[in-house]
């Protein structure tokens, strides 16, 4: 038996070279999003959040892309490197946030708001980035909307806790937010949040704003259950380099458990607990070790973007990155 009819969770050297030598022949980089399973993110040429992973594509001299994540996460390479082919190993990782809006939707919310900023999350489609004005990461989120002009209004989407963190931290009252969510991080809730507070009373916090429970974590420092010194809002990325220069000994992390994985690597003398440890996304888990092999061997499956989309919403990216320097996408 070869180690291409090998089952998705087995994973060892020869695995990982068997896929560095396809990458090689077929002059790939292969990238992989830090909610992935280890193996795939261990395997992996560059590991990170979504946004700095097509900017890696972007500036990367392979002419393919096998882009370990979700369909949104490589057209978003897709459309910062259109000369280039851009793979995904399984087409159906979908994203349920992704999902909550659509283009149609987004240009009948636009016709009730004219003259709105529309700012959408770098978790959309293609299609409504194409329809976007200005992208957004979490971590430079509240920075974008404070870029436009206080008398305008402003459209944000899809994701309603981002959007609820990024309303409250800028008093924003013309800031309209759409009710989308990602179904995984709004399942990290505040009871849950506060029942690992209570289970381990010296633990920092490392909260998404996309998570349910993000309101909750605020709460808890406003009431002086958690220092507030202890309570950290954080991207991904945020939390990689939170990681690094924290003093705690015990972290209790709110996002996908797939982050535990680099969080663990970044600093292994910290106990990192997931306040949700069912707070897996099974469309990030749909990349296999096997599907990498089979899309390194066979090409599956190439992601296109319409021309037209494309350059659109990658004008609606650039307008993002001319703000500020994003620290880490999700």
């Amino acid at each position: 038996m070869t180690l291409t009819d090998v089952t998705a969770p087995t994973f060892d050297a020869v695995w990982a070279e068997e896929v560095r030598e396809l990458a090689r022949r077929r002059n790939a980089v292969v990238l992989a999003h830090n909610y992935q399973l280890p193996a795939i993110q261990d395997v992996a040429d560059h590991t990170g959040d979504s946004l700095a992973l097509s900017r890696i594509a972007a500036r990367s001299d392979a002419s393919t892309i096998v882009f370990c994540g979700v369909h949104f996460m490589a057209e978003t390479a897709k459309i910062l490197a259109p000369d280039k082919t851009v793979l995904i190993p399984d087409a159906n990782a979908g994203c349920s946030l992704a999902d909550s809006i659509t283009a149609e939707q987004l240009r009948a919310w636009k016709a009730e708001h004219p003259g709105a900023v529309v700012v959408s999350y770098v978790n959309t489609t293609a299609a409504v980035k194409a329809e976007t004005d200005v992208c957004c990461t979490s971590s430079n989120a509240v920075e974008v909307v404070e870029s436009i002009p206080s008398d305008r209004e402003v459209l944000f989407l899809p994701d309603q806790f981002l959007g609820a963190h990024v309303r409250r931290i800028t008093g924003r009252e013309n800031m309209h937010v759409w009710a989308g969510e990602c179904h995984v991080h709004a399942g990290i809730s505040g009871p849950a949040l506060t029942a690992q507070v209570e289970a381990h009373p010296d633990a920092e916090l490392f909260v998404h704003p996309e998570c349910g429970c993000a309101t909750s974590a605020l709460y808890l420092a406003g009431t002086g259950a958690v220092p507030q010194d202890r309570v950290r809002i954080l991207s991904t990325g945020g939390m990689l380099d939170a990681a690094r220069s924290t003093s705690a000994t015990s972290v209790l992390v709110a996002t996908e458990v797939g982050m535990l994985h680099q969080l663990r690597r970044a600093a292994p003398e910290i106990d990192f607990r997931a306040v949700n440890d069912r707070a897996s996304c099974r469309y990030m888990k749909m990349i296999t070790p096997e599907k990498l092999l089979r899309s390194l061997r066979d090409g599956t499956d190439e992601v296109r973007v319409d021309p037209e989309l494309a350059a659109r919403g990658r004008a609606a990216v650039q307008r993002m990155i001319e703000i500020g320097q994003p620290g880490g996408a999700e």
